[in-house]
């Protein structure tokens, strides 16, 4: 008796056809594109007939392509990654308070009346994860470290969620001062204040810098500081438990990795496609990663 196991079923493959609606993923280099590996087995699990399809595109070319490739019959919308996520601004007709406060868009469609949407959606997907997980964000008070392009866009969404108090640190104070600026112009009401990356007192915490990707970097702050009831956010995406969350876990608090940003933001970025929603566990067990 053959004793060994089935073979998995294979995930179906997409369905390519004259009627396919395509997603551009725009950006260089495409050799680390995951949305392919993540969006593609849901529309074919689905039977969506849609692709995403990654474009090599450098920031001197993006004015020559963007707006004529979304004028496209059959081409929904472009995701947008660097090196282009600042450049595209120049090139919008509209976008969200997120991406004015970001300073950075990632997202892209033609509206009805031609014009070109931007949406920022890397905060968004941190944001939703929070709240699934039982977070308010409402009155809260935060720490976000680091305000380069992800910070930027965390503490945009955080802002936009309500949150009471948002002190920003970054080893440029000119970025966090950036930052801070933008806040203040769309959320008047926000309490902001820029200085060392000190926890101690406040309802969350984000690791918004690369610090946790190789295991010689230093915690991207003083972890002693942690109160149990504080939440800590990364947005490192490898190693899936990094140095701070095991350290942040280890004093009783509760964390969010940075791949669940990641898959919490889709869902996000499928409602601006006018596409069919999912669940970010849905996603996870169709990626093929």
């Amino acid at each position: 008796m053959n004793s060994a196991a089935p073979a998995p079923a294979s995930a179906p493959a997409p369905r390519i056809d004259g009627n396919t609606q395509v997603i551009v993923h725009l950006g260089w280099p495409t050799h680390s594109f995951k949305s392919p590996l993540i969006y593609n087995p849901y529309f074919a699990a689905h039977g969506i007939n849609m692709a995403v399809v990654p474009l090599a595109c450098t920031a001197d070319q993006l004015g020559g392509l963007l707006p004529s490739l979304l004028r496209l019959r059959n081409v929904r919308g472009a995701l947008i990654t660097m090196p282009l996520k600042v450049a595209v601004l120049e090139l919008l007709d509209a976008s969200s308070t997120a991406v004015k406060v970001a300073g950075a868009c990632n997202a892209v469609r033609c509206d009805p009346q031609g014009r070109l949407v931007g949406e920022q959606f890397d905060g968004e997907g941190f944001v939703r994860g929070l709240r699934r997980q039982g977070f308010r964000t409402e009155g809260a008070r935060a720490l976000v470290v680091g305000s380069g392009g992800v910070g930027c866009a965390i503490a945009a969404s955080l802002a936009g969620a309500g949150v009471a108090e948002l002190h920003l640190s970054d080893a440029d104070p000119l970025c966090a001062q950036r930052l801070s600026t933008r806040l203040a112009a769309h959320h008047p009401g926000l309490q902001t204040s820029i200085g060392p990356p000190d926890p101690a007192g406040l309802d969350l915490v984000v690791n918004a810098t690369p610090l946790g990707m190789r295991a010689d970097d230093p915690l991207p702050f003083s972890v002693d500081q942690l109160s149990p009831s504080t939440w800590v956010g990364e947005v490192v995406l490898q190693p899936p438990v990094t140095p701070l969350l095991a350290a942040a876990k280890a004093r009783g608090c509760r964390t969010q990795a940075g791949v669940d940003m990641l898959f919490e933001q889709i869902p996000a970025y499928l409602e601006f496609f006018d596409l069919p929603g999912t669940t970010p566990e849905e996603l996870r067990r169709l990626a093929q990663l």
